[in-house]
């Protein structure tokens, strides 16, 4: 049996972020577009990023974006009536620089503080092909 994890998976939820930074499509668009450089992945498509309208309820709306990258994705979700960002960043390849991820995605949205949980993903992966 393989000893060497699938991948890894760091989930991010961001606080008391700059309203005007989490309701910026252009941002989130770039966010997108260069984080995958910086952790020295490879884009498969450029990143699309939508508006999602509010469902009255705990969700006031905001922009939701992804981008498949070769070695998985990565994906930004922004809330500015509430201040907050959830984004996850999942990659097949092993020792994720999380303290970058972390204070790249404080500074680009201006957040107050972060809670993060990092995922080791596929612990049992196979080592070789079945056939």
């Amino acid at each position: 049996m393989n000893t060497v994890n699938f991948g890894e998976h760091l989930t991010i939820d961001g606080y008391e972020g700059d309203v005007h930074k989490l309701n910026d499509k252009e941002l989130v668009m770039r966010c997108l577009s260069d984080l995958p450089e910086k952790l020295g992945m490879h884009k498969l498509a450029e990143p699309v990023v939508y508006f999602a309208k509010g469902n009255g309820n705990k969700d006031p709306g905001g922009w939701s974006g992804f981008v498949v990258i070769e070695e998985s994705h990565i994906s930004v979700h922004t809330f500015p009536g509430r201040r907050f960002v959830s984004a996850d960043v999942y990659t097949c390849k092993n020792g994720m620089d999380r303290g970058f991820i972390l204070d790249f995605f404080k500074s680009t949205f201006g957040l107050g503080y972060i809670e993060d949980n990092f995922i080791k993903r596929g612990t049992k992966y196979p080592s070789n092909d079945i056939t």
